[in-house]
């Protein structure tokens, strides 16, 4: 009987950890958005994480709502990464992410985190 109760939470550990692997940790999709920088920001209270948001060009509508922006809300986990998009609110850029099933509390606020920026240019005016 120990042995069968041995295998059954062996079987439940190795379960759970693949799946939290693949929820939180393996990125099931990647992309490029486009868009204007509008905030970028240091915050939280116990996990300080880099928060940001892009507008991307055209419009999208939501019930009840006859015209709204189309708003792109990220995370960036890394450092160096955060520091470039310090500088860049008010420019247009182009960043890659990753998407995640589940959020981390540590790696910030988004399931859509961002590990490059491929291009930034001034907004046409």
């Amino acid at each position: 009987m120990r042995k069968f109760v041995a295998i059954i939470v062996l079987i439940i550990v190795v379960f759970g950890g693949i799946f939290t692997y693949y929820h939180f940790y393996y990125p099931f999709a990647e992309g490029n958005r486009a868009g204007l920088l509008i905030r970028f920001m240091h915050k939280g209270y116990v996990f300080k994480t880099y928060e940001g948001q892009i507008i991307q060009p055209g419009l999208r509508s939501y019930p009840n709502t006859p015209v709204a922006t189309n708003d792109f809300d990220f995370s960036v986990s890394d450092k160096q990464v955060a520091d470039s998009l310090m500088g860049c609110e008010g420019k247009e850029v182009v960043l890659h992410y990753h998407e995640y099933f589940g959020r981390i509390p540590w790696r910030g606020h988004s399931k859509y985190v961002v590990d490059k920026i491929l291009q930034v240019n001034e907004p046409a005016r």
